[in-house]
């Protein structure tokens, strides 16, 4: 059994890695300009051109993927010569500094043809002071540097390039000579928790990306909870009489609740629940407020979830029972006087549940990804909510990430899900 689990293990490994490059292409092959829609309709081609160098988006792609995976900041450590360092700012945003000899930080901006370095002490003062003796010549004259710049970039200059940029600022265009020849956005990498910085708000994507998930947890989690054990046990009583009132009662409602969109369901419980009865908010405000702090608001999304899960759950687990009850054993078991009870919960229940694992561990990654509508609709910050923000945005960072966030869902489920078949069916075999 180890070794299968083991084998699966490596195996889901290896389809993470895979659909991780298959989410980056898709993700920056897809159609829109990045550029104009940050900045605008009406940038100039040398506008536009200043901003893909500066977002490391002039690099060929296999380029991007390993920092992005990986992070950036070991090639750019290895550029300057000098160790690099991430600092964390009040309300989530970093800087990036050099660690220097002796123990300060330094960054650097170029001034004319003056490399101007900022020094930061260890008690937090910071000075300037005139770095010209940090230029490197080459055989043909021209001086180069490496090192990083105010902006978060590992940069190297090449003195009296006279290079422009452009950086956009506050809705306004600020203009600088002394640009940079190369730009490395610095970052630690997907796999180390740092798969860069947002487009829309200017702050790393894991922070907005952990709360975003946690919410959608919360959520997600509430419905779960409730739905499952009510669809498996409501699905087993229908398997069990088919043909049955019971039975046509239960499927009927099921199939009412599963095929009703998700955003009718959502605004008819708005409108009877939180405007005609007044019970509950029919959106949800959180403010600076963790979701279970407010849990009234959080009844209309969960019941929601609930309906549309409980209806598909219910019919898979009714039809998985009713085949299980015709199979050849189970009608054996009864011709030898097994009590009825004992057949149930002893031969058909552990076959029978087979198919609703499957079905619940795929509807766990949708429960995190696919209630993007009724986040919407009740105006909920949760993580599919964010993507679809990120995808209208084209904030390739947010999205990438998200989008693992939920392959990763997928693939711990799935395994979940093997494990579990192991002791529902004693046919699979470990060799």
């Amino acid at each position: 059994m180890a070794k299968f689990i083991i084998r699966r293990f490596f195996l889901l490994l290896l389809t993470m890695i895979l659909v991780s490059a298959a989410v980056f292409v898709i993700t920056e092959a897809s159609p829109g300009n990045i550029a104009r829609n940050v900045l605008g309709a009406y940038i100039t081609p040398e506008q536009e051109a200043s901003f893909l160098a500066q977002q490391g988006l002039d690099k060929p792609i296999y380029r991007r993927y390993i920092y992005w995976l990986v992070g950036s900041d070991w090639r750019a450590s290895h550029q300057i010569g000098r160790p690099l360092r991430r600092v964390r700012l009040k309300q989530d945003f970093v800087e990036w500094w050099v660690e220097g000899e002796d123990g300060a930080l330094l960054r650097w901006k170029l001034e004319g043809d003056d490399l101007v370095a900022i020094k930061k002490e260890t008690e937090g003062t910071i000075t300037k002071y005139i770095d010209n003796g940090s230029w490197k010549f080459n055989e043909q004259g021209i001086g180069t540097f490496w090192g990083v710049d105010t902006q978060n970039h590992a940069v190297r200059w090449e003195r009296g390039s006279g290079k422009k940029s452009w950086t956009f600022v506050q809705g306004v265009w600020l203009e600088s000579t002394g640009a940079p020849a190369e730009y490395i956005p610095l970052m630690k990498g997907l796999v180390r928790g740092d798969p860069g910085i947002s487009l829309q708000t200017g702050r790393p994507v894991a922070n907005s990306l952990f709360l975003r998930f946690r919410n959608s947890l919360v959520l997600a989690g509430m419905a779960f909870i409730i739905v499952m054990p009510l669809a498996l046990i409501l699905g087993l009583a229908a398997g069990l009489k088919e043909g049955s009132l019971r039975d046509r009662v239960l499927s009927v409602g099921g199939m009412m609740f599963s095929v009703v969109p998700e955003f009718a369901t959502g605004i008819f419980l708005i409108l009877i629940v939180g405007v005609w009865l007044d019970l509950v908010p029919g959106a949800t405000v959180f403010g600076e407020k963790a979701p279970w702090q407010r849990l009234d608001m959080l009844v209309l999304p969960v019941l929601t979830l609930t309906l549309i899960e409980l209806g598909y759950v219910l019919r898979i687990t009714r039809a998985s029972m009713v085949e299980a009850m015709k199979t050849p054993y189970i009608r054996t078991a009864f011709l030898k006087g097994l009590p009825y009870w004992h057949v149930i919960f002893k031969h058909a229940l552990r076959n029978a549940l087979i198919a609703p694992i499957t079905v619940i561990m795929l509807h766990v990654n949708w429960l995190l990804g696919g209630i993007v509508i009724v986040e919407v609709v009740f105006g909920y910050p949760g993580l599919g909510r964010y993507l679809l923000d990120a995808a209208l945005y084209k904030d390739i960072n947010a999205l990438e990430a998200g989008a693992m966030i939920l392959v990763t869902v997928a693939v711990g489920t799935q395994l979940i899900a093997d494990i579990a078949y192991t002791f529902l069916n004693p046919r699979i075999r470990y060799d």
